[in-house]
């Protein structure tokens, strides 16, 4: 009995947990598809009343989406692409090169692990201003495209090559970036991809540093410009919701055809 209850209790505490993460996602969907009904009752709703697609309809009709959805795609893409090349040729000589001050480097990347994004606000806002990228889209990505967690994870990923592999690869007379480049990356392509996705979804989702950066309301990411149907439709609140399902479908798309990379990913760097 006790094999059996085991099992039993790790799949009912993993049940719960899905029911906690899905709810609002659920809840959220429920509204913005629902045309009748009290949305904020308790116990919640838990099936669309009359369900329509007018809610979404409406969405469309009321703000640039697709204009607010490619500037989204442009950002994170960006982002993506430059956290990769910049964080990778910073890991790779923290992982295998030996170096004076190697760890007070480590150290003091790892130090700013313990601020809070929001202190830097202030600190990032003046640096964009000084090299007037105010309003431009360089303004909102260059802040996110070094980070520490994902230098960690990288410098993770290069040690877990073999050294005999790199040492071969000198003996045959490779430089350091020929290395680097074509044998260390495509070795560790699942934590790339790992840190990839990561950074699209973080960067989609990113709506305090944009919208402090940002004016132009024709140049404003999806999750800063969706916002506008709240003074649009300041008491339909199933718009708003119709909105946000809207900008979360796009990451959970994403992340469902890349999920055995970010698993492969994320199993490396546990180990």
């Amino acid at each position: 009995m006790k094999t059996i209850a085991r099992p039993l209790l790790h799949y009912l505490l993993l049940c719960a947990i899905a029911v906690v993460c899905v709810f609002p996602f659920w809840w959220t969907l429920v509204t913005a598809i629902s045309t009748e009904g009290n949305i904020f009752a308790f116990p919640p709703t838990f099936w669309p009343n009359q369900p329509s697609f007018d809610n979404f309809i409406e969405v469309f009709k009321a703000i640039p989406i697709w204009s607010f959805f490619r500037n989204s795609v442009f950002i994170a893409a960006c982002t993506v692409f430059w956290k990769l090349a910049l964080c990778s040729a910073a890991a790779y000589p923290l992982a295998r090169m030996h170096f004076k001050g190697r760890k007070l480097v480590f150290g003091l990347i790892l130090a700013t692990l313990v601020l809070p994004s929001e202190v830097n606000f202030l600190v990032n806002f003046i640096t964009v201003t000084k090299l007037s990228l105010v309003d431009t889209y360089t303004g909102v990505i260059l802040p996110n495209v070094v980070t520490a967690v994902a230098i960690l994870l990288l410098k993770q990923a290069f040690e877990e090559v073999p050294q005999d592999l790199i040492d071969a690869a000198r003996v045959d007379g490779a430089s350091e970036w020929t290395i680097f480049s074509k044998i260390m990356l495509p070795l560790i392509a699942p934590w790339l991809a790992t840190v990839g996705i990561l950074t699209a979804v973080e960067a989609w989702n990113e709506y305090i540093w944009p919208s402090i950066v940002m004016s132009k309301p024709d140049e404003f990411p999806l999750s800063v410009g969706v916002l506008y149907l709240r003074g649009t439709f300041g008491s339909s609140t199933r718009v708003i919701a119709a909105g946000t399902i809207l900008t979360i479908l796009p990451t959970l798309a994403a992340f469902l055809f890349t999920q055995r990379f970010f698993m492969r990913g994320m199993d490396g760097a546990v180990k």
